[in-house]
Order: C-alpha cells, then sequence, then structure tokens
C-alpha cells in the first residue's frame, strides 16, 4: 500500500523565517515556502519539510545528514559561512570537528539555529 508512496520526512523549528535565511543563504540548498511551510529541496528529487512548532525542543539526533565527496572541503567551507561544529565526549574529532572512527565514514555535525542536528559525512559518489 505504502510501497509506491512519495514519502518524506520532516522536522519542526521555532521559526521559518531563520531556517529559511539558514539553509537557503547559510548552507546554499533551494528552499520554498508555502501556507508557513518551509520545503528545503536536496539533490537527487528528494524534498524535506520544515515545519514551525510553538514549543519546538531540538532534535537530539541527526535529523539530515550531507553526503559530500570531500568532508574537510566541506568544513572549511561550511566553516568559512559562520557554521560551528559540534563536539561530542566519546568521538575522536580532529580540530575542525571531523570525526574519524573506524566502521564509519568521516562526519561532522552542526546544528541549525533551531538546535537541530545536522552533519555531513564524506561518501564515495557524492
Amino acid at each position: 500500500m505504502l510501497g509506491d508512496s512519495k514519502a518524506f520526512s520532516g522536522f519542526s523549528v521555532d521559526s521559518v523565517d531563520t531556517a529559511k535565511d539558514f539553509y537557503g543563504s547559510t548552507l546554499g540548498l533551494r528552499v520554498s515556502e508555502d501556507n508557513g511551510l518551509l520545503s528545503l529541496h536536496l539533490g537527487g528529487g528528494t524534498d524535506v519539510l520544515v515545519y514551525p512548532k510553538e514549543n519546538h525542543a531540538p532534535a537530539t539526533f541527526t535529523v539530515l545528514n550531507f553526503p559530500v565527496p570531500d568532508i574537510e572541503r566541506a568544513v572549511d567551507d561550511l566553516g568559512s559561512r559562520g557554521v560551528a561544529f559540534e563536539r561530542y565526549d566519546g568521538f575522536r574529532q580532529d580540530a575542525k570537528g571531523i570525526c574519524r572512527e573506524e566502521g564509519g565514514p568521516p562526519i561532522a555535525w552542526f546544528k541549525d539555529p533551531a538546535g537541530n542536528i545536522l552533519s555531513v559525512l564524506e561518501a564515495d559518489g557524492a
């Protein structure tokens, strides 16, 4: 029944206007707004819904991962745009905040203005 549904994911923020500026200007994503809801138009034709929530609480897990071919370059570019990378206890992260644990790809986490956790991770073919 749902196997052919064009499902999409979504998450909340405390301000659609602030999110629109961050995702559109800072991250350089294509965004659109309709009826107070923000759509992030990602590569591969994927859309993510960002919606306002009065009592928004940031997600405590990664809500959106961005595969990139070169994590060093992505972290440097985002850092030059004012993005600060998170540091987490228990992970070996370099000076830039990139985690290079065995068994997983190089990854760096950052937050949107609403406190939701996002990441860039190095992936072949990204």
